[in-house]
């Protein structure tokens, strides 16, 4: 179907605004990180790197740093296996229940996080009676990194069908031989990509965080927010807000491109 010039322009210009109205912020951000005014004022007066310096040699930001990173792996290691298992799960086998088990796990991704983050901050404090730590948040983020693993996995397996497996089963090969030869090497990309977005995912969440982090635990969000408000912090936030963008971009960046290229080689 053909757009007239009229569509074509409104839907250009339409397009444009959007992105303006997403970006513009960002852009406002960064250029805040060089600003000279502590108080961020706009336009800034100057430009200096004196706070990108600050923000690398303070202890605080390397901790929630190091937190983040480490509670993002953890989370995106328990997402690949607990994903994938439950990709095999579903498609390989029929069973009762089979769709609501796929509605329930994709479900925490669709809720909004501070339902999600009140509902395990509860069941975790009230019904469990365990101290919040970082494995509670480690558990709340498997949640719904799960999902992201999930959705690349299945879609994968249900592209490949058995029939590469059926044939490795007829020249003697057992289900682990099968699987390290076969099945996974098939995988490994779909596996990379899921485990990319459950990383940026893990990474930067602060909402269900907020609800479920002890009071020692910082994750870099969370840093960002206690310090955004207070007195010549805010130019350091800026700075470390444009390391967090960077970082959640490379990831997410990362697995278009390794989608792309599967369309191309199809």
């Amino acid at each position: 179907m053909r757009l007239s010039r009229l569509s074509r322009t409104v839907l250009g210009v339409v397009t444009v605004l959007i992105l303006l109205a997403i970006y513009l912020p960002l852009g406002v951000v960064f250029i805040n990180s060089f600003s000279t005014s502590q108080s961020l004022s706009w336009p800034p007066p100057g430009f200096t790197l004196e706070w990108w310096g600050k923000a690398f040699q303070s202890a605080g930001a390397i901790d929630a740093v190091l937190t983040s990173v480490q509670l993002a792996i953890i989370a995106t290691i328990v997402s690949l296996v607990l994903g994938t298992l439950i990709s095999f799960a579903l498609q390989r086998f029929a069973f009762f229940g089979r769709d609501t088990v796929s509605l329930l796990v994709i479900l925490p991704i669709a809720l909004p996080g501070i339902i999600t983050g009140i509902a395990l901050n509860n069941f975790f404090r009230t019904i469990l009676g365990v101290p919040l730590s970082i494995w509670t948040v480690v558990i709340a983020h498997a949640t719904f990194c799960i999902v992201t693993v999930f959705n690349n996995v299945i879609a994968r397996l249900r592209r490949l069908g058995t029939n590469f497996e059926e044939a490795s089963a007829d020249l003697g090969a057992g289900i682990w031989t099968t699987f390290r030869l076969i099945t996974f090497p098939q995988l490994r990309s779909a596996l990379f990509a899921g485990g990319l977005l459950a990383f940026a995912l893990s990474f930067d969440e602060i909402i269900v965080t907020t609800f479920t982090a002890g009071s020692g635990v910082t994750t870099l969000p969370i840093f960002i927010l206690n310090n955004m408000f207070r007195p010549n912090q805010a130019p350091i936030v800026s700075v470390i807000a444009v390391v967090l963008v960077l970082v959640s971009i490379v990831p997410i960046y990362i697995a278009q491109r390794i989608a792309g290229a599967e369309r191309d080689d199809r």
